[in-house]
């Protein structure tokens, strides 16, 4: 059973109702985020119940030492942790003297979350009974502002209901946080100075190794009828924390409010000794908007973010709630204004998988920035890579490779190498593959030639150094083959031959080759600056050339598909269909050791291939390999519906594409893997934007052109997106009827609609 407690809601996340159970995945749910920094929904006052404390600040980490029973050469040396940041939202309150916790709290009624897509915040509100029984009303909102992106509001509003009460807030700043995933219980902050002056309060720390210095700051002020409190009534100071002591009798059914603003300033962005003043001049911009002011300025900015990157669907009030939040997710945690951050796989909405940066990145969410944003948002997260392309080799190196191969980490903060199971660090190598198809990717769709020849070839060229070296020529098969690999299937390990690496082997390699190419005819001073910084021989080339043209592939002439790895074949092939359902999901029943012999797919893996490279392959081949793997796919990677969503609606099958849709979409809403209050899957949230416009949409780029197959499941009456395409938006609506595309003023363009060309004018 799925969890299905969230309303039904176009454009906002919806709770009604307190459930104690419900706490820590609805804190991740109805989390909030702004690019620079997020945090789960935890409540501003105390809370005794079970309840996972987060809050995260872009590209501040930790180091945790890697924790493993037997220590091989070249483990990486720590397991890169997202850090828990000092709790800036914390308010506690007092009626008449009796602590404010929901936990203890009786007759909870009107209990209300809300997370307002739209606009950009996060509302709770209740009404309950205090130990000394007045029954009060609260309404908390806040939300953290994307057009000053250090900052967040609180707005905090109290009325007693039956009686007169003395009511003390009490927000406070603290930095005496803890990870839940903490490998050895090391402390990663180390607080150095607590200061305050007036209504504000501030606390220097840094981190441990790392030295990362943030400053966590906070201002408060109280409000009730035309009163306006501004000085608090006390300060407490303690080793770690700092808090300010409001006051006020409150009349029946009047209304007293306490706004805060907080948030951090670091220095990847200040010079370290200005952390304070630049948290002042901060608050300085936040006081004169003041939190009315600050709101309009959200609802603006999310309007303009909406206007390009809105699905509407009408008919499927479900569908539409699952698209818009996991648009709205990916929103939040990565802008695309610093191209030192990338879209780590929890976001800003848990600890889980240690780390900002997998192959999901270029796999699944490039294309939803290329095509939602500008093209600049996408480039960035390519110079991401190029940024780290050092580390990449130095990765490489550490494994025994040489003369300039790399290979980009599975899981990264800095470019280096912090995942710690060896049968995906060391073997999971097909990401390198995934780094060389997103600049393929990015070049084929903006037109944007210029990153090749000033970034890209280099990252290529290394690449394509590391397949080189790591296949071996067997004098029995007279190929070259891969041994000792993980497919994306991971549950497969230490596989040989593992067709999707190896085909993605053998293009990297083609790929860099045609590259050389390009640059060295049309850029020759790049071609030559590259050539004179790498060292490239034409005996390299000529290599790879060799291990291209004679790389093997597994395959059944009786099945008439490419083997996912050589002895596929021998495994016992039941379908999942026929698996008892109560052993699913496999992964929290099985044993690892029945999970590795068995046929089951994690996420799609030669239909991976399949997907990155279907202009390869005939349609006929991808509905072979289809029907021969999707019945051993048990869907249990967060990425692998919206992969079988696009195939199984290019190949007509809408009835299968649309329940691949709806399990993507509602992922973590409906918590599918119910692990949703360890925080929401926010890179396999792109799938479900590709699930839409690639699947149902058929949107493609082919010979240079845009094109378009469009199709609609039944349970819809409409859908329609936009994106931009090289500068130009086009806005597509598909109905029952057929399909309407209109682009935003400018040259004519011409593109292709169900194989036919057409030209669309303003």
């Amino acid at each position: 059973m799925h969890q299905d407690y969230i309303q039904p809601n176009p454009w906002s996340i919806i709770e009604e109702g307190f459930d104690k159970g419900r706490v820590k995945s609805s804190e991740s749910l109805f989390s909030i985020g702004n690019g620079a920094m997020g945090q789960r929904a935890n409540f501003e006052e105390a809370y005794s119940g079970p309840t996972f404390q987060g809050s995260y600040i872009g590209g501040v980490y930790y180091p945790d030492k890697t924790r493993v029973g037997w220590w091989k050469n070249g483990y990486p040396e720590y397991f890169a942790k997202v850090l828990n940041a000092p709790n800036w939202i914390g308010i506690d309150v007092e009626i008449d003297g009796s602590a404010l916790d929901l936990a203890t709290c009786s007759n909870i009624k009107n209990f209300k979350r809300e997370l307002n897509m739209r606009e950009g915040w996060y509302q709770r509100s209740f009404v309950a009974n205090t130990s000394k029984n007045i029954e009060i009303e609260v309404v908390a909102t806040r939300f953290l502002s994307l057009s000053h992106d250090e900052v967040g509001a609180i707005k905090f509003e109290i009325t007693p209901l039956n009686s007169d009460a003395s009511i003390v807030f009490k927000p406070y700043i603290d930095a005496g946080i803890t990870n839940e995933d903490s490998n050895w219980d090391d402390k990663f902050w180390n607080t150095t100075k607590i200061t305050s002056e007036k209504n504000r309060a501030f606390i220097a720390s840094h981190t441990m190794k790392t030295n990362f210095k943030v400053c966590t700051f906070m201002q408060a002020h109280l409000s009730y009828g035309d009163n306006l409190k501004v000085t608090p009534d006390a300060e407490k100071k303690e080793e770690l924390s700092i808090g300010f002591e409001f006051s006020q009798n409150v009349k029946k059914g009047e209304k007293v409010s306490l706004t805060k603003f907080g948030g951090y300033t670091v220095d990847r962005n200040h010079p370290p000794e200005k952390l304070t003043e630049a948290a002042n001049t901060v608050l300085d911009q936040a006081s004169s908007l003041g939190f009315e002011g600050l709101l309009e300025e959200q609802k603006k900015a999310w309007a303009s973010i909406w206007d390009m990157s809105d699905i509407t669907i009408e008919g499927d009030i479900k569908a539409q709630q699952g698209i818009r939040f996991n648009i709205f997710q990916l929103n939040q945690t990565y802008t695309g204004t610093d191209s030192r951050l990338n879209i780590g796989p929890k976001g800003f909405t848990g600890e889980k998988y240690g780390g900002s940066t997998y192959w999901d990145t270029e796999a699944y969410c490039l294309p939803f920035y290329m095509a939602t944003k500008n093209q600049e948002v996408a480039r960035k997260l390519l110079k991401y890579r190029y940024n780290h392309l050092e580390k990449a080799i130095e990765n490489a190196e550490k494994l025994g490779f040489k003369n300039g191969a790399a290979l980009y980490p599975m899981v990264t903060m800095n470019g280096e190498e912090c995942h710690n199971e060896w049968e995906i660090t060391f073997e999971e190598i097909h990401r390198n593959g995934a780094i060389a198809y997103a600049i393929f990717n990015y070049t084929r769709y903006t037109e944007d030639y210029s990153y090749i020849p000033e970034m890209g070839l280099e990252v290529l060229i290394g690449i394509a150094r590391f397949w080189q070296q790591r296949v071996n020529w067997s004098e029995h098969r007279n190929k070259y083959v891969m041994l000792g690999v993980t497919g994306p299937n991971e549950y497969e390990n230490n596989v040989h031959n593992n067709w999707y690496t190896n085909y993605l082997a053998k293009w990297c390699l083609e790929y860099a080759l045609e590259q050389l190419e390009q640059v060295q005819q049309n850029h020759p001073a790049d071609y030559k600056r590259v050539m004179e910084k790498t060292k490239l021989t034409n005996d390299e080339t000529g290599l790879w050339k060799k291990v291209a043209a004679h790389m093997y592939f597994p395959y059944s002439e009786e099945h008439g598909v490419y083997l996912q790895q050589d002895g596929f074949l021998d495994k016992d092939l039941v379908r999942v269909a026929d698996l008892d359902k109560k052993e699913r999901p496999i992964n929290q029943h099985w044993s690892w050791d029945r999970i590795l012999r068995s046929p089951y797919i994690k996420q799609a893996d030669t239909l991976q291939g399949f997907y990155f490279f279907e202009n390869h392959f005939t349609e006929q081949e991808l509905e072979k390999h289809f029907d021969f793997y999707e019945p051993f796919t048990v869907h249990e990677s967060s990425l692998s519906p919206c992969v079988h969503s696009v195939q199984a609606a290019k190949l007509g099958r809408m009835e299968q594409a649309y329940t691949f849709y709806l399990r993507t979409s509602r992922l973590d809403l409906d918590d599918y893997n119910k692990e949703v209050e360890e925080g929401l899957h926010i890179t396999s949230m792109a799938g479900t934007w590709m699930s839409i416009v690639e699947g149902f949409g058929g949107m493609r780029v082919k010979d240079g052109k845009l094109s378009f197959t469009p199709k609609i499941p039944e349970q819809w009456e409409m859908y329609s997106f936009k994106i931009n395409f090289r500068e130009r938006v086009i806005k597509v609506t598909v109905s029952q009827n057929g399909a309407d595309l209109e682009i935003d003023g400018g040259e004519p363009l011409e593109i292709v609609v169900n194989e036919k060309p057409i030209t669309l004018s303003a």
